[in-house]
């Protein structure tokens, strides 16, 4: 039979020398220097004391180093890396967002543990505020935050600073685990709608748009329509002025200068105006007048044209005898005529 003893194996030993030990933590605002170290608010390290460099040197432990820091008070544990080890001993210096996570305050006791973990496949961010969408190319500004970190826990608000202003980014998801290592990876990201961010309502494409009223043409007159005649009120030379104004004259569809809206116009019909004075009418029409005056005064006219042919026999009838005695009186004999 085979024996397999646990606790003899070598990865079992260099797990049981893992880091482990427990800090007062402070924002990095405490940290006393001539240097500003606002930097480290823009990313996701800490600083430790060179004690924690010389123990971990001496730790079977993987590069680069990982920390998972616990609040044991709030239950609230959180990963990062480590920027420098020049703090006081017994001190970490903490990013203010990283502390807000753990809900510490200044001076809190923090349990810091190294850790492996994963490298990333996958990330989802929801952003706290709509003014992240004011960026123009946000995955290119997230990306460029995102090297000042280390690694990213599920739950986390990450404060990330652009153009001078502080946007915060909750991690929804990461693949493959629930805390991963962001350091040299290829990592896909997808952003979740910002908190409080309401889609703009959206109309309908084929609303039908509602019918005008038909206008009532008396109301053109206030339109600036040009001259109208006789439709002022008249002045007396006593000074006395008429008991009732005169009310204007009707408008007319004549009245309207070219460029008024056609307001009798009808659904489906277009009218093409190519000139603005009355066209001339039209040779049928002129036939059809013609046949009516001639349906209607036809007995006139007959009684007419028989009256015109007597008179023309009889004008006719004494022109010819009146040629005849003018010759024969000069001739003093009769006419052949």
């Amino acid at each position: 039979m085979f024996s397999f003893h646990v606790f003899d194996h070598p990865m079992a030993r260099g797990f049981q020398n893992r880091f482990s030990t427990q800090y007062r933590c402070y924002s990095v605002s405490m940290l006393a220097g001539p240097n500003d170290r606002s930097d480290v608010e823009k990313g996701g390290k800490i600083i430790m004391p060179p004690s924690a460099l010389d123990q971990l040197s001496r730790l079977n432990i993987t590069y680069p180093m990982l920390f998972k820091l616990t609040n044991k008070n709030s239950d609230r544990m959180t990963h990062c890396g480590v920027l420098e080890f020049v703090a006081d001993e017994g001190i970490c210096y903490l990013p203010h967002w990283m502390m807000q996570n753990l809900l510490l305050e200044e001076g809190g006791l923090v349990q810091v543990e190294s850790v492996n973990l994963m490298v990333a496949t996958y990330s989802k961010f929801q952003p706290q505020s709509p003014d992240f969408l004011d960026i123009t190319n946000p995955k290119a500004v997230l990306e460029n935050a995102l090297r000042n970190f280390a690694c990213l826990t599920t739950g986390d608000v990450i404060a990330i600073n652009y153009n001078e202003k502080i946007y915060e980014l909750r991690v929804m998801e990461t693949k493959p685990d629930k805390a991963v290592s962001i350091i040299e990876c290829d990592m896909n990201v997808d952003f979740d709608a910002p908190l409080g961010y309401k889609e703009p309502e959206r109309r309908p494409q084929h609303q039908e748009e509602p019918a005008e009223e038909e206008a009532d043409p008396s109301s053109y007159a206030d339109m600036d329509t040009g001259f109208r005649a006789f439709t002022g009120s008249g002045n007396r030379l006593d000074g006395k002025t008429k008991g009732i104004e005169p009310s204007p004259a009707p408008l007319g569809a004549s009245d309207i200068k070219r460029g008024i809206p056609n307001y009798d116009f009808k659904v489906g019909r277009i009218t093409f105006i190519r000139n603005s004075r009355p066209q001339p009418k039209k040779i049928a029409d002129d036939v059809r007048n013609m046949n009516d005056f001639y349906q209607l005064y036809e007995p006139c006219i007959q009684t007419f044209s028989v009256a015109f042919v007597l008179r023309f026999l009889v004008v006719t009838a004494s022109k010819s005898a009146s040629e005849r005695f003018c010759c024969e009186k000069k001739s003093n004999r009769k006419c052949s005529c």
